[in-house]
């Protein structure tokens, strides 16, 4: 399945959102349950949004970072497991979970470069608290937010336009075998 231009820009969109939410304190619509329909939606195929978010919630409903480790990131997994379902026509959700993974896993990588990166702005942050500069803190953590969502949606842009293509490469090289493994 090939997908609009417009259907990528707004699952882009819909990445941007999930990624600043993730760290923001808005109402937690990062969550796969959420993004996994809306992500369908747009794609054309809410039911198996729905249960590819759903089944994608239950999956990372017990990972939490725990000391220096971090789980994959759940946003662009659960965004991802439902672009593979749709695009490859896969009807057992656990094939587009294991698929999803390393993206998962490139998500959590984002996270830790945005941090990396912005980390040399907190000396600046406590020279903008010293000097009670909200606006200041304000546009730095915007920075920050919004260096996430571009390197979440950068992620799933090679996602959707490489999506189709790794799965049909999976599904001729891939022995029956492999694709239980990822169940």
């Amino acid at each position: 399945m090939e997908f609009s231009l417009i259907q990528i820009i707004l699952v882009m969109v819909v990445t941007f959102i999930a990624a600043i939410d993730q760290i923001s304190v808005l109402e937690s619509l990062y969550q796969p349950i959420v993004m996994g329909p809306v992500v369908g939606a747009i794609l054309g195929d809410l039911n198996t949004g729905l249960i590819i978010g759903g089944s994608y919630q239950l999956m990372m409903i017990g990972s939490m970072p725990v000391g220096g480790s971090q789980p994959p990131n759940a946003v662009i997994g659960g965004i991802m497991a439902t672009v593979f379902a749709i695009s490859m026509n896969i009807t057992d959700p656990q094939a587009a979970l294991g698929l999803s993974i390393p993206f998962a896993l490139l998500g959590q990588y984002a996270v830790i470069l945005t941090f990396t990166i912005t980390s040399p702005l907190m000396a600046q942050a406590d020279k903008f608290a010293k000097n009670a500069d909200t606006r200041g803190i304000e546009r730095l953590n915007y920075i920050t937010m919004a260096l996430l969502g571009l390197f979440f949606s950068l992620i799933v842009l090679v996602g959707l336009i490489s999506g189709q293509a790794i799965g049909e490469t999976l599904t001729k090289v891939l022995d029956p075998w492999v694709w239980n493994g990822l169940k």
